[in-house]
């Protein structure tokens, strides 16, 4: 299907039209225009302001697997410990990617559907002293949203370097970079800002810099040269004017809807969700109500289906959801209300064609 009828995909979310309006718009060249400079430094107060956080904000042109490796790549140098923490396909890749840079990584793997016990972390913490600290807030492939702010005061005491992906969560839960003691966040244009997928965005400490100055790294998805690249009007490579646009009128609805209404309205559609998952019959995998994301729903494939053969029930309705990766793949398939998504009534309408296709 090139377009979905009922989408409730995990990301790319569903675009509304006044934010697709922005790329009509025939603008000039971003290396030469003060205005795009300005355009880009009023979507960088606006992160600040949903992220809360006082940090350098970069916004690079690319998809959110562009600040995942940049971040790494650009603080990390070989011989390095970093402890990661997982519990889904993207804390683990955290890990892997570190290993690809030579780093020495501890793997800190929770049991499935839950978050790690903060016992043994305090441990790790202890016995492996980490330069680095990986986390997902919101893991998409698990449908959990994990208790950053809980380990938080743990991982800012041992001294570590604290990276997170908050590229499912951020603008339909809560994140608070500053008081998280988050040195590099990361972020994505295409879930709960419902735009494209060509913007990235990692929120950087001072600490983060200083590593990455240690590091040196140079390439493509390198940190380092965007450091006040935007005070300079000197961009690393050509920018992207068009989702830059889309990107301020994003932030700005969030922001007039304001943060806790968009969270309240996240929170509802996904306990609504989960209930009419539970009442079918069907198994979430979150082992616990409290860390079941409010953007994404990972649900476990009933007994008699196969994920192909609901995939393709759901679809003769027009209806999408996601399956799953990794050790999750043909066991779990997911439901994304993030973004313009988090919306009671497709949601509803997703749940009734669900219920219709399992009662065939």
């Amino acid at each position: 299907m090139k377009t979905y009828e009922v989408p409730l995909v995990p990301g790319p979310v569903s675009v509304p039209v006044k934010f697709r309006e922005a790329y009509m718009t025939d603008f000039g060249s971003s290396d030469l225009e003060k205005d795009f400079y300005e355009l880009l430094k009023e979507n960088q107060d606006l992160l600040r302001e949903i992220l809360k956080t006082k940090n350098s904000v970069t916004i690079q042109s690319g998809e959110a697997m562009l600040v995942l490796w940049g971040a790494l790549k650009s603080t990390v140098c070989p011989k390095d410990k970093v402890l990661a923490l997982s519990n889904g396909l993207f804390g683990h890749g955290l890990g892997e990617m570190a290993e690809s840079v030579g780093a020495e990584v501890r793997y800190l793997e929770a049991e499935d559907g839950r978050f790690i016990d903060k016992d043994i972390l305090q441990r790790e913490l202890d016995s492996f002293r980490p330069d680095v600290v990986t986390a997902v807030h919101c893991e998409t492939p698990s449908g959990l949203l994990n208790p950053i702010g809980e380990v938080a005061p743990m991982i800012k005491e041992s001294g570590a370097l604290f990276c997170v992906d908050f590229v499912a969560s951020a603008g339909g839960a809560d994140v608070r970079v500053d008081e998280w003691g988050i040195d590099l966040g990361l972020l994505g244009s295409q879930k709960c800002l419902s735009l494209l997928p060509d913007l990235s965005v990692l929120t950087v400490s001072d600490r983060a810099w200083k590593a990455a100055e240690r590091a040196g790294y140079a390439g493509y998805d390198a940190v380092l040269p965007w450091r006040d690249a935007e005070k300079k009007m000197e961009m690393p490579c050509t920018h992207n004017w068009h989702a830059n646009a889309a990107m301020n009128l994003s932030l700005k609805s969030l922001l007039e809807e304001g943060l806790e209404n968009s969270f309240r309205r996240h929170s509802e559609t996904a306990s609504y969700c989960r209930s009419r998952i539970t009442s079918m019959g069907l198994e979430l995998y979150a082992k616990e109500e409290s860390i079941a994301s409010p953007t994404v729903t990972a649900v476990k494939i009933p007994s008699g289906w196969t994920w192909p053969k609901l995939d393709a029930a759901l679809r003769e309705h027009g209806m999408a959801v996601g399956g799953s990766y990794g050790s999750l793949a043909g066991k779990v398939f997911r439901i994304g209300h993030m973004g313009s998504q988090a919306d009671m009534g497709l949601v509803r309408k997703g749940m009734d064609i669900l219920e219709k296709v399992l009662n065939e």
